[in-house]
């Protein structure tokens, strides 16, 4: 019942073949990019295409409306193999325009296990409450897809990893994008964050100073 799929990637792998001799027998001896992208798992929003990249040049993690959690050991140990072993230069973190989970979070129907996971974005809601009181419905879902991405970019600078990068001298910015499915483009929230002295102090990482000899 899949034969199409698999048609499809023959015909993929031959194109790509043809237009870069050698191309996967290289791609199998090594993974460099220096990119991670943390995303929606919408089938709308297919990372490596959207931003013209190839196989092996984009580190993908994928969630129901890009959410970073610090209890998500998943998409913890995705930022810790790519900034620590893969030595990443950018973390993009990038939503999109019509999320359903984000939609989803400005309701208050059941939804199931996911109404759990979609809690954070509730959250962000509650804390900016005020600047939706006057939008309509669909400016209030853009400007909650939007906060969103800017406070994940937090979450994602406020994790012991990407500080001890930034401790480490390690070159590492986190952006935040969002992307529009009705035309295909992306816009730069510029929220682009590149070391601690830009997230509150509060979250910052610092070496524990040393106990007083007791002796």
């Amino acid at each position: 019942m899949l034969d199409e799929l698999l048609d499809n990637n023959r015909a993929w792998a031959e194109g790509i073949e043809a237009r870069h001799p050698g191309f996967f027998r290289k791609l199998s001896r090594q993974q460099r990019p220096e990119h991670l992208w943390i995303g929606c798992a919408d089938s709308r929003v297919p990372a490596n295409e959207i931003v013209g990249l190839l196989p092996g040049e984009l580190f993908v993690h994928r969630n129901v409306a890009n959410i970073v959690t610090h209890t998500d050991f998943n998409c913890l140990s995705v930022i810790q193999y790519a900034v620590d072993v893969l030595k990443v230069r950018h973390i993009i973190v990038c939503g999109h325009y019509g999320c359903g989970g984000v939609a989803a979070a400005l309701t208050n129907h059941k939804h199931g296990l996911i109404d759990n996971w979609l809690r954070e974005i509730k959250d962000i809601y509650h804390r900016h409450e005020t600047r939706f009181r006057l939008l309509d419905e669909n400016r209030r879902l853009d400007l909650l897809c939007e906060l969103n991405v800017a406070e994940q970019v937090k979450n994602v600078c406020h994790t012991t990893i990407v500080q001890d990068a930034w401790d480490r001298g390690q070159a590492l910015a986190v952006h935040g994008w969002i992307y529009r499915i009705e035309d295909g483009l992306i816009r730069d929230l510029g929220k682009t964050i590149t070391g601690k002295d830009q997230i509150e102090g509060i979250y910052r990482t610092v070496d524990p100073q040393p106990l007083p000899d007791a002796s």
